[in-house]
């Protein structure tokens, strides 16, 4: 299967003040966030991308707009991967939530909260996972198991994401931190997925990209396909026993 990156959206003016925007219109990039925007083109110049994913969320629209500039590409636009739901706490400072007795639920038991008048967390995660791997799953059709592709969208449902690959219960979704124009990184594979990168804030991204295939040998066969010759591939679905040697 592909690798996906998941970005999280730049900086919104939302993340400054402390609102919780959720899918209110009208919530762009502040000053900060559009710096961040701008350096992605750099960041992820080493890295080809088969395709790019969206929520249909302005903070999204606008993060992506420099890089796909530079790249000439569209993005696909989503739903499933739009921010939560949050219902009637959208548009509330988070100062004034800690009262509230969800608080607790959402800190706690996440997998139980459900928002007033909005969706549950379970199904955010589901909703997102689902369409996570749909699109992998057509990348790699399309593109092969080596392609590259990269979804933004927002911060719970990327930790919602990350915990399902990590195989955590969405109850400890929450001890993953996911910064503002972050990339985390997945690679799935046949039986399991790999969580190559998680909150990453900048360096070189070259190294999330998988060596091309091995040329055939003359009998048709590649290395790959001889797995008791040596260790596991970069695209096996085994782990590298010892822990991995790193990007060559």
């Amino acid at each position: 299967m592909a690798t996906v990156i998941l970005l999280r959206h730049a900086r919104s003016s939302a993340n400054g003040s402390g609102v919780l925007a959720g899918r209110k219109a009208g919530v762009g990039l502040d000053d900060t966030g559009q710096g961040q925007a701008k350096a992605l083109t750099d960041r992820l110049a080493a890295v080809p991308l088969a395709r790019v994913v969206r929520s249909p969320l302005e903070r999204c629209e606008q993060t992506l707009a420099p890089l796909l500039a530079a790249r000439e590409l569209t993005a696909h636009v989503e739903p499933d991967l739009s921010e939560v739901d949050y219902g009637e706490w959208t548009g509330r400072e988070l100062k004034a939530l800690l009262d509230e007795p969800l608080w607790k639920v959402v800190q706690q038991h996440p997998s139980a909260a459900v928002f007033p008048s909005g969706e549950g967390l379970a199904a955010v995660q589901a909703r997102a996972v689902a369409a996570i791997r749909a699109h992998d799953a057509a990348v790699t059709a399309e593109h092969g198991a080596h392609a590259v592709w990269l979804a933004c969208t927002h911060g719970d449902v990327i930790k919602a994401v990350l915990a399902d690959a990590l195989g955590q219960h969405l109850d400890s979704f929450q001890r993953i931190v996911v910064d503002p124009c972050s990339v985390s990184v997945i690679r799935y594979t046949e039986v399991r997925p790999f969580v190559l990168r998680v909150n990453d804030n900048g360096g070189d991204l070259r190294g999330i990209v998988p060596p091309p295939p091995a040329p055939a040998t003359e009998d048709g066969a590649t290395p790959a396909d001889s797995a008791a010759a040596g260790p596991a591939t970069p695209l096996s679905s085994d782990a590298v026993i010892g822990g991995s040697t790193g990007a060559s």
